[in-house]
C-alpha cells in the first residue's frame, strides 16, 4: 500500500469553510470519510446544519460587493496565484482525491489534478473577457450597450465522483465573473473541495469569496437551495435529485444550472477502424470505474463488426488490472462505496435472466474483497428497453448491441431520455458529420470519446440538464445581461411621447 493523505491532522478543525477559515460543524451528527479500497474510516467530522449554511451565505454576501467590485484584471490575478498554488500542491491533491474515491492514482494525477489547474489558469484568463454587445445606435436617438454583471451569491451543489473537478467546475466561473460562493460538496468527499478552497484564500482570493458547507442533501443541501439571500443554484447529479432542486430553486425564482445523469451511446458504423473503436470502448466505459456520467454505457456496432469488437472489448476488460489505488500499476479502483457496488451488481445480476454477460459481473475476491471493487463487465443480447440499456448503471459495465442502417443506429442512439455526450466512430466523413448533427446530445465526439477541454463547454440536453461547465460559454450561467440605453437628442419633448398625452 502506499503512503495515505492524513486527513484526521489536515482537517483537524473541522470539515466547514466559512469566511476564509475551518470549522467543525453544528448538526450534533457526525459522518465518515471511508476509503472504498479498504472500507477503513479516514476522517470523522460534524455535518453542517442549516445554521452553518446560513452563516457561509452571509459571508458570502458580505463578501459580495468588494469581490464584484474588483477588476477584471484583479480577479484575473488572483485566479493566476491560485492555479500556482494549486500545481505546487498537485501531489497532494491526487493523494486526498485517490483516498478519498478510490481513484487510481495515475488517473488523479494525470487527470483530475491537472485538469483542475488547467481549467483555473482559463479562468484567471477568461475573466478579462466578459464582454456584452458592443455599443451601438440601434434606435437611431440613442447609444446602447451591454453590461455582463455578476448575479451575487451562488448555492452549488457537487457530487462525489470527481470531487475536486467539480468544485473547480462550478466555483471558477462564478468568481471569475465576480459572483461569490457556497459549495456544498458530498459528504463522502469533501477533502480535495475544502482543499481547494484554502488554496483560494492563500492565493489571495479574499474571505467570504470562497466557502465550503459539508452537510446531507436534505438538510444542508435543500436549505442552500432554497436560501432568500442565494441568487443561483448550480447543480450536478442524478436527474431524479436534480428535479428536487429545480422545485426548490423554482420556489424562490433563482438562476438555475443543471448537470444531470447520462447513458452516453457509442457508435460504431462498419468503416470505422476496429481496433481503435475497441480500445476506446473499454477506456471511455471503465474511466473512474464507470461512475462518470459521460462514459460510455452503450455501445450500438453495425453488424459487420460486431462479432470482432464484442470479442476484442472482452478480451482488452479481462485485461485490466483491479488493486490498491496507489499502486501506479492499477488500472481500476474501487467503486466509490459498498452500497454503490452492490446497486451495479443488481443491475448486472438482473440483467442475468435476459441479456449475456460476456466477461465480469462479481466482485474480486482475495485481498480486494474488502473493498467496493467490481471487475469491468461486458453484456450483450439485451433488449433496447431493457434496464440495462436504458437507466444510468454508474459502474464498469458497457452493453453492446448490434444495429443494421445508419437510420437505425442514430436512432437507437437517441432512443433513452438522456443527453449529455455520445461517440461516433467512423472513418467516413459525411457519415461522421451526420451523426453530430443528428444525435441529441451536449458533446458528440467523433473517434474518441471522454476527452474534455478548459475551453469547450459541457452539458447536456434533455434529462441531461440544461446550462454549460467550463468555457467561456459558462459565464452565461454565471452572469446577468443588463442593456443600458443612453438619449443621444437632448430633446425634452420627444415624437414619441404623442403616443401617449398630447399632439405632434
Amino acid at each position: 500500500m502506499g503512503n495515505r493523505f492524513q486527513a484526521t491532522d489536515r482537517f483537524a478543525d473541522g470539515a466547514q469553510y466559512i469566511g476564509g477559515r475551518l470549522r467543525p460543524g453544528t448538526s450534533g451528527r457526525t459522518h465518515s470519510v471511508v476509503d472504498p479500497a479498504t472500507g477503513d474510516a479516514v476522517y470523522d467530522y460534524e455535518l453542517a446544519s442549516p445554521a452553518d449554511v446560513d452563516a457561509a451565505v452571509a459571508v458570502a454576501r458580505d463578501a459580495f460587493p468588494g469581490w464584484a467590485g474588483a477588476t477584471p484584471g484583479e480577479r484575473s490575478d488572483a485566479l493566476h496565484r491560485f492555479a500556482g498554488v494549486l500545481a505546487a500542491r498537485a501531489e497532494e491533491f491526487a493523494a486526498a482525491e485517490s483516498l478519498q474515491c478510490g481513484k487510481p492514482v495515475k488517473l488523479s494525477t494525470e487527470f483530475d489534478v491537472p485538469g483542475t489547474v488547467d481549467n483555473t489558469a482559463f479562468f484567471a484568463g477568461a475573466a478579462r473577457h466578459l464582454q456584452g454587445q458592443s455599443a451601438g445606435e440601434y434606435s437611431g436617438d440613442h447609444t446602447s450597450y451591454v453590461r455582463r454583471e455578476p448575479i451575487g451569491v451562488v448555492g452549488s451543489i457537487a457530487p462525489w465522483n470527481y470531487p475536486l473537478q467539480m468544485a473547480a467546475w462550478k466555483i471558477l466561473p462564478a468568481i471569475a465573473a465576480g459572483n461569490t460562493i457556497v459549495l456544498k460538496p458530498a459528504e463522502l468527499t469533501p477533502l480535495t473541495s475544502l482543499m481547494f478552497a484554502q488554496a483560494a484564500t492563500e492565493a489571495g482570493i479574499p474571505d467570504g469569496v470562497v466557502n465550503i458547507v459539508t452537510g446531507a442533501g436534505r438538510d444542508a443541501g435543500e436549505h442552500l437551495v432554497g436560501h432568500p439571500d442565494v441568487a443561483m443554484t448550480s447543480f450536478t447529479g442524478s436527474t431524479a435529485v436534480g428535479k428536487r432542486v429545480a422545485e426548490l430553486a423554482t420556489a424562490t425564482v433563482k438562476r438555475l444550472h443543471l448537470e444531470l445523469g447520462g447513458k452516453a451511446p457509442f457508435v460504431v458504423f462498419d468503416d470505422a477502424d476496429p481496433e481503435a473503436a475497441a480500445h476506446g470502448a473499454v477506456a471511455a466505459s471503465l474511466i473512474n470505474s464507470g461512475q462518470d456520467c459521460t462514459a460510455a454505457t452503450r455501445a450500438y456496432v453495425q453488424r459487420p463488426l460486431y462479432r470482432a469488437f464484442v470479442e476484442r472489448v472482452a478480451e482488452l476488460m479481462e485485461s485490466v488490472r483491479l488493486g490498491d489505488p496507489f499502486d501506479p500499476s492499477t488500472d481500476l479502483g474501487p467503486l466509490i462505496s459498498h452500497a454503490q457496488r452492490d446497486r451495479v451488481a443488481g443491475f448486472v445480476d438482473r440483467a442475468r435472466g435476459y441479456a449475456t454477460v460476456v466477461t465480469g459481473g462479481e466482485a474480486p475476491g482475495g485481498e480486494l474483497a474488502k473493498g467496493a471493487y467490481y471487475r469491468p463487465t461486458l453484456i450483450t443480447d439485451a433488449a433496447q428497453d431493457s434496464e440495462v440499456v436504458q437507466s444510468e448503471i454508474f459502474g464498469p459495465v458497457l452493453v453492446v448491441l448490434p444495429f443494421d442502417g445508419d437510420d437505425e443506429g442514430i436512432r437507437l442512439a437517441n432512443d433513452t431520455p438522456y443527453g449529455l455526450a455520445a461517440s461516433a466512430w467512423s472513418r467516413d466523413v459525411y457519415r461522421a458529420n451526420r451523426a453530430t448533427r443528428e444525435i441529441k446530445a451536449g458533446c458528440v465526439w467523433i473517434n474518441d470519446h471522454i476527452p474534455i477541454i478548459s475551453e469547450m463547454p459541457h452539458g447536456g440536453f434533455r434529462a441531461s440538464g440544461f446550462g454549460k461547465d467550463m468555457s467561456a460559454y459558462s459565464f452565461e450561467e454565471y452572469t446577468q445581461v443588463k442593456h443600458v440605453m443612453f438619449d443621444n437628442t437632448a430633446v425634452a419633448a420627444k415624437d414619441w411621447h404623442r403616443t401617449i398625452f398630447g399632439d405632434r
